[in-house]
């Protein structure tokens, strides 16, 4: 009769420890998988940038992306010691593009003023490109 109490209480503990075992990992696969969609997959925010379309080149060594730079003339005075002087500078915006014919309409329109819609990501992945800024629309031509 005490064998049968001993098994039966090893067995209650077992089953106990493989509930706590497989909620845990249920509960660990979750958290890893809201913490990778955060940081990769959700739309931080969206935009237009307007600039000067420096490049749009196509590489990648193993997931060949479409990548760009527009490059944006501003004012700037913050830098100056004199409160009167501002200096020009030019602040560049380097982008992915999302769509082979988005990428294929930029790479004819190098040096024009061009507004580009973009989305923002946390981080970058690599099939997506090499930026977090992902373009995805020509939003006007100048």
């Amino acid at each position: 009769m005490e064998t049968v109490l001993k098994e039966t209480s090893s067995q209650g503990k077992s089953s106990k420890l493989k509930k706590w075992l497989s909620g845990s990992l249920i509960i660990l696969v979750l958290v890893l998988g809201g913490f990778v969609y955060f940081h990769y997959f959700f739309v931080f925010g969206t935009g237009v940038k307007s600039g000067q379309l420096n490049y749009v080149v196509h590489k990648g060594y193993i997931f060949k992306t479409y990548e760009g730079k527009l490059i944006q003339a501003g004012f700037n005075n913050s830098n100056s010691r004199d409160a009167n002087s501002t200096i020009v500078q030019s602040n560049q915006f380097e982008f992915s593009i999302s769509k082979k014919a988005v990428a294929d309409s930029l790479m004819l329109l190098g040096g024009r003023e061009v507004d580009l819609g973009y989305i923002e990501y946390k981080n970058a992945v690599p099939w997506r490109g090499n930026s977090k800024y992902v373009v995805d629309r020509i939003v006007a031509v100048k």
